[in-house]
């Protein structure tokens, strides 16, 4: 067995790699933690980041030695062997201004759509990252907001609808989206119908209830994928927190939707609700479950790299364990002031650029993550386990190879002893205390 320990302490990491030899498991012994690979849950899809505006912008200004690194170190051999990407269709916040593909009311066959501002910053990057993957990308596309003209309100921020005139047209809208990106290249697997749906914004936002989204995938969205060669484009709905996961899942699928809807995307912002995942997975297991959105907000946390970094652990373990088939974190990177985001909402990311002096900063965050996206394999399938104190999180996977994935946290200060059991065999090892590691069996 192979342990990969990241350790911090005094503002320093420092990546720990062990070997253990395998010794016969005793009939009954403490700090036991119990792996049982055949027995088997979700399958994962994978694991990635979003390419923004934002991120995009800030990729354009480093120089081609860092944008080398800066790809290698998400997407590499060595790196956090990302497959899964996220991007926004016209603007979000994190994008340098507001924007849409087509602002005429009168254009009926879209002919003054364009991409334009996709192409200036996300594409260069989107290439970037696609040129480089180890493996086949997964790419999902999710709308801020509709064209601001498509609104009752008028424009593209602080909520307002989908006016009900309006949703054929704006079914035909999110097809061209699709299709102009699988025209440069880049094939579409799934999209979200909708950002945070219930949050009025002062960026780009609109509300769709349950019944509305229902209405709008049912009557006008998947119709029109199907009628635009697009069948292989899955839907995910939702696309917000997790504490009302369960409530929209049962509101929006029914026997009518069920076979139109994919997946129900997600967000961490209003805390754990894992159980809430457990049981959202239990009611509709045939359903994808996606992490779409999470980042560390400059106005709820400070820049405590341990802590914001045990937050996307702990998180992350937790929505495995409940039922998560696929993580997106958000921004790839951002600037020095956590941005650029037009309405000033500044968060950080894994990876932080100094454009006035072309640096990289690799954050803790980014490491913590790499203990799942590196050895938790596309197709993996969470296993079976238990573990005796409350003080270590951990999840298992077993990959397509056969190879078993162990990820452990341990957010105490004291180092925790634990005896490793799978299959009658047993690996003794040492978690140190404020460390996360990945035993590789």
């Amino acid at each position: 067995m192979k342990l990969i320990t990241t350790c911090y302490k005094d503002g320093k990491k420092d990546v720990i790699v062990k070997q253990y030899e395998a010794q016969a498991e005793g009939g009954g012994e403490n700090q036991v933690v119990n792996l049982y690979p055949d027995i088997e849950y979700q399958t994962i899809i994978g694991f990635g980041g979003a390419v923004t505006e934002a991120s995009g912008y800030v990729f354009s200004k480093l120089g081609e030695e860092n944008k080398k690194k800066v790809i290698d170190l998400y997407y590499g051999e060595d790196g956090n062997r990302y497959n899964m990407v996220r991007s926004h269709m016209d603007s979000c916040d994190f994008a340098l201004d507001m924007y849409e593909a087509m602002s005429d009311p009168n254009d009926k066959n879209m002919e003054s759509f364009t991409l334009e501002r996709d192409d200036k910053y996300i594409i260069p990057l989107l290439k970037a990252a696609w040129d480089r993957a180890l493996e086949p990308m997964d790419l999902m596309l999710s709308s801020w907001s509709p064209p601001a003209f498509m609104k009752t309100n008028g424009e593209r921020k602080h909520g307002g609808k989908l006016k009900k005139e309006y949703y054929g047209i704006r079914a035909e809208y999110i097809c061209r989206y699709i299709k102009e990106y699988e025209q440069r290249g880049y094939k579409v697997n799934r999209i979200t119908v909708q950002n945070e749906p219930l949050a009025t914004q002062t960026w780009d936002s609109c509300i769709f209830t349950a019944e509305e989204e229902k209405e709008f995938v049912r009557d006008h969205l998947y119709p029109a994928l199907l009628e635009n060669g697009l069948s292989h484009v899955k839907i995910n709905i939702w696309d917000h927190n997790k504490e009302k996961l369960v409530e929209r899942a049962s509101m929006t699928i029914d026997s009518d939707t069920d076979k139109m809807i994919d997946g129900i995307a997600f967000h961490w912002y209003t805390g754990d609700h894992f159980e809430a995942l457990t049981m959202t997975h239990e009611l509709f297991p045939d359903k994808e479950l996606i992490f779409t959105e999470g980042c560390v907000e400059y106005s709820r946390f400070s820049d405590d790299q341990l802590h914001n970094a045990q937050m996307y652990g702990h998180d992350i373990m937790g929505n495995l364990n409940g039922g998560m088939t696929g993580f997106i974190d958000w921004n790839l990177i951002l600037d020095e002031k956590g941005g650029p985001n037009h309405v000033n909402n500044y968060c950080d990311a894994p990876i932080m650029v100094d454009t006035n002096k072309d640096e990289v900063e690799v954050k803790l965050s980014f490491d913590y993550i790499g203990h799942f996206s590196k050895y938790i394999h596309r197709g993996a399938k969470r296993i079976g386990s238990s573990k005796y104190t409350k003080d270590l999180e951990m999840t298992a996977f077993k990959n397509l190879d056969g190879s078993i994935a162990a990820v452990l946290m341990n957010t105490t200060e004291k180092e925790l002893p634990v005896n490793i059991h799978i299959k009658g065999m047993a690996y003794k090892i040492q978690i140190p205390g404020n460390s996360i590691a990945t035993a590789l069996i």
